[in-house]
């Protein structure tokens, strides 16, 4: 083959354009009716519209910038932008930061509904586990940004200043149902019920199957059983498995007291025992009562209570403690598994940092753009949306047989998609009133993106 000596950078007029598969996401949000959903709300310019100024920061947060100067990447050529997300026209920085402001967290509402259209629309329906559940897990994930003055930036659990948001994710591809930006200093569980209720309302209308709620030791609230245990008793296939924060108890007093009367107990090396077993336990909670003067009125149930006790005499050296350690691990349950299946389910909650690692490096979200906590209120729902755009497309390039991947793979990471399928390059010509995306020859992921951008409009 011919080798060449120098290589010439030349420019030229071509429109060739590096976010071929920005059209994808763009006909999501058109099938689900985006626009109409958020225009319906008054909008203080003529020129811009609510959904031109949230498809600005939602084109950013899909190439994996989450922030407002991500939107002059649009500068050089804005009519494809346009032409993908069908907006009429691209707003400044300036424009876009004023706009945000103004909307705040007003439609946080309209485009939660809108998440759970994208759903309903392409018909995703979230994978269940092998059991026949659909897990549901929550968890309180903090937004490191110190050094700054943005409003409700304060000390997180890690000890660090930041935001403290909360997220639930459904099913075994870890789709985002519900999220919640939070000061970094609240409590885990302060506003927590509330977000369960609603949490359980969007699932309903994804899925008809029954649900597995996992929650760790920060929410090990008798209110958070109350409400899952009010759905049960309603009809409603809800169940959860929540570790116990076992607060002020003694670990050791737990061993005396189930050491005797446990019947599975395992001792995988010398100097180590572990007790598995359940025990049961009260639980009271408040539930309405229109004949109470307060309101409401307690009711008591018994939760099962299953107990992983693990007492090590020695370490893996064979080195000797001066007195045993001991740890006690426990989980509340209303589901009739096993006492291993429910602690290796619990384990399994694990999985939910991959989504919060997603969302913080694969789309670059740990920092917030603005000052003002209900813009990035808002910022985190678009957030939301991008996820899962970019999630669906990731779990559509799984029924493509010829990608090139070196091995089979359950969940496609977000920083695949965007660098393999949103950022196609391709070159842009306009012809017979049609605008197309010429995709070469050289990509070996052109033919992902020309397949998935079928699916989604066969989807229709």
């Amino acid at each position: 083959m011919f080798a060449y000596n120098t290589i010439k950078y030349t420019f030229s007029n071509s429109r060739i354009t590096p976010y071929g598969g920005l059209l994808i996401p763009g006909q999501m949000l058109k099938a689900v009716d985006f626009d109409t959903k958020i225009d319906k709300y008054s909008s203080p310019s003529k020129e811009y519209k609510n959904s031109d100024v949230l498809k600005a920061m939602l084109i950013g947060i899909l190439c994996g910038n989450a922030d407002f100067e991500s939107i002059h990447e649009t500068d050089d050529d804005p009519e494809f932008f346009c032409n993908a997300f069908h907006m009429r026209h691209i707003p400044s920085e300036p424009t876009m930061r004023q706009r945000m402001d103004e909307i705040g967290a007003s439609m946080r509402g309209a485009l939660r509904q809108i998440n759970v259209d994208l759903f309903k629309k392409f018909g995703v329906e979230p994978s269940a586990l092998e059991n026949g559940y659909i897990p549901i897990d929550i968890d309180v994930s903090p937004f490191l940004d110190e050094k700054c003055n943005k409003e409700g930036i304060s000390r997180t659990y890690k000890k660090k200043d930041g935001y403290a948001p909360i997220f639930a994710y459904i099913g075994t591809e870890g789709y985002l149902i519900a999220c919640e930006l939070r000061e970094g200093k609240q409590h885990c569980q302060k506003g927590t019920p509330n977000f369960l209720v609603e949490v359980l309302k969007l699932a309903r209308q994804i899925t008809d199957k029954p649900l597995l709620i996992r929650l760790d030791s920060g929410n090990d609230s008798a209110d958070n059983i109350g409400i899952f245990m009010e759905e049960c008793f309603r009809g409603d296939r809800v169940h959860f498995i929540i570790k116990r924060n076992i607060r002020k108890e003694n670990p050791r007093e737990w061993l005396d007291k189930v050491g005797g009367v446990c019947t599975n107990v395992k001792s995988p090396r010398e100097g180590k025992k572990e007790y598995i077993g359940q025990t049961f336990r009260d639980v009271s909670y408040n539930v309405p009562d229109a004949s109470s003067k307060s309101g409401h009125s307690r009711k008591t149930v018994g939760i099962r209570t299953i107990y992983d006790i693990t007492e090590r005499a020695c370490d893996h050296d064979g080195q000797y403690y001066i007195s045993p350690k001991i740890d006690c691990d426990m989980y509340s349950v209303n589901v009739d598994f096993s006492d291993e299946d429910i602690i290796e389910l619990y384990h399994k909650h694990g999985e939910m940092e991959q989504y919060h690692s997603e969302i913080k490096t694969d789309l670059c979200a740990e920092q917030f753009p603005s000052g003002k906590f209900e813009t990035n209120e808002l910022v985190l729902e678009l957030i939301q949306l991008a996820y899962n755009l970019l999630r669906m497309i990731g779990q559509a390039s799984l029924r493509i047989s010829d990608i090139p991947m070196k091995r089979p793979v359950n969940r496609r990471r977000l920083r695949t998609v965007v660098e393999r399928i949103i950022m196609t390059p391709g070159v842009v010509t306009k012809h017979a009133r049609q605008v197309r995306l010429d995709l070469g020859r050289s990509n070996p992921w052109r033919n992902a993106a020309s397949q998935i951008s079928r699916i989604f409009q066969a989807a229709k």
